[in-house]
């Protein structure tokens, strides 16, 4: 009886999930419609988003936001990546950028849409206090420069705690609260969760889909295995931990971001 209980169990789960996925296909172009506050038409779908991805380093594509990036663009979204560094920090940073090209190719980003900084003062160094002023003029001018509508980057304690990652939502709500990106670009941070949601893998999926967020992506079984192709193409850091790591991160099958509010705000900049 216990077993065809757990099967029970199981299967109902697996319908949940498989529900849960037709809704969200459903709902989520109704979301970007009014996040950036265009017509959420079937014509269009995605096709007036307009998305920055920001990152620290070459893999934080894959290991943190590939959800986000394939369903933007499936739905035929414009999507880009800024990255701050070539993560040079064992000097692999020319084949280190190699891979993150080949990550973005199984992800959907063209070359076309990457940007890779290699910045003297932007070193790839988890004890490098990058400067909040010179990563905000960084990203400013490039979300000028493409007319952005949507950026998208890290949570206030980096999702794991790198301070390059910290830098980067430092900067960015610097941004905001200091009214220098557009009025029509919004921004959004990873929302941060407990490390006992952030290692339990598909089994998370339910609570970012009931718990508030603004805007929530995730993947059925297709789109966990190209998140897992991408994060093979960086092979340079496939250490033991990094596969326990593709298994059981919430990363690999949902994002959920929160909106950083933009308006005047006492933030310390250095």
């Amino acid at each position: 009886m216990s077993v065809y209980l757990a099967i029970f169990i199981v299967l109902s789960y697996l319908v949940w999930i498989k529900c849960m996925y037709c809704r969200h296909r459903r709902t989520l172009v109704k979301t970007l419609a009014h996040l950036m506050n265009v017509s959420p038409s079937r014509e269009t779908k995605g096709a007036d988003v307009k998305a920055l991805f920001v990152t620290a380093h070459p893999d934080d594509e894959c290991m943190f936001f590939a959800p986000a990036i394939l369903r933007l663009v499936e739905l035929n979204a414009s999507v880009h990546l800024l990255c701050l560094s070539e993560g040079n920090y064992y000097n692999q940073g020319a084949q280190r950028k190699q891979e993150l090209l080949n990550s973005c190719a199984v992800l959907g980003i063209p070359d076309s849409r990457i940007t890779i900084l290699d910045h003297k003062d932007l070193p790839d160094n988890p004890k490098a206090e990058w400067r909040v002023s010179l990563v905000s003029s960084v990203i400013v001018k490039h979300i000028r420069a493409h007319s952005f509508n949507m950026v998208l980057t890290f949570d206030g304690r980096g999702v794991s705690g790198h301070a390059n990652h910290i830098a980067i939502h430092k900067a960015v709500s610097h941004l905001a609260s200091t009214g220098q990106v557009p009025n029509d670009c919004c921004l959004l941070s990873l929302m941060t969760v407990g490390l006992f949601r952030k290692y339990i893998s598909f089994l998370e999926l339910p609570l970012s889909w009931l718990l508030p967020s603004r805007l929530c992506c995730f993947i059925g079984p297709w789109g966990y295995g190209r998140a897992k192709d991408a994060m093979f193409c960086h092979r340079t850091q496939l250490l033991w931990f990094r596969y326990l790591y593709i298994v059981f991160s919430r990363y690999m099958f949902v994002n959920t971001f929160r909106i950083i509010p933009q308006g005047p705000k006492n933030l310390k900049i250095y």
